[in-house]
């Protein structure tokens, strides 16, 4: 069974109609993206931080074949269903969009978000749809990760201790 929550928008136009009506009111857009695979404290650290800097926070999340694309084929953990609905259940995050793509370039340039948050272990230089959003004028920021908290090292915790 597939599980469902109102904040997952399968569908890239109406989130697009949604971020336009939403910034037609005043409102600030911040996005952010991931894979978001097994949530921890560093996610929901960067999650909230995003939050913070809007009014709503959309969050681009790899589906399962994007990240397979640039991790390994053992990844995702879990699949992108059940990733985009623990998210939902997240004060911090008001809408989801599962892309399929390697990087959300796409998804950013179609909906132009105010702010583009990623965490300060990237360079500007290195984040998708950088380019696009200083164009438009739009904020780029960096925020806080906190070290050490990562899913590969908690996978890399669990093989140690499964036999």
């Amino acid at each position: 069974m597939q599980l469902e929550n109102s904040k997952i928008i399968s569908d890239i136009d109406s989130l697009k109609s949604i971020v336009e009506k939403k910034q037609k009111e005043g409102k600030c857009i911040v996005f952010t993206n991931g894979c978001f695979d097994i949530l921890h404290p560093g996610h929901i650290y960067i999650l909230e931080q995003a939050k913070s800097k809007g009014d709503f926070l959309v969050v681009g999340l790899n589906s399962d074949k994007s990240v397979k694309s640039f991790k390994s084929n053992s990844r995702p953990i879990c699949s992108h269903h059940d990733r985009a609905y623990v998210l939902a259940g997240l004060k911090s995050v008001d809408y989801i969009f599962i892309f399929d793509e390697s990087t959300p370039e796409q998804i950013i340039m179609k909906l132009t978000p105010d702010i583009l948050v990623k965490g300060k272990d990237y360079n500007v230089d290195d984040i998708a749809g950088a380019d696009y959003m200083i164009k438009k004028n739009k904020k780029i920021e960096l925020v806080d990760i906190i070290e050490q908290k990562s899913t590969t090292s908690i996978i890399e915790r669990i093989k140690k201790i499964t036999p």
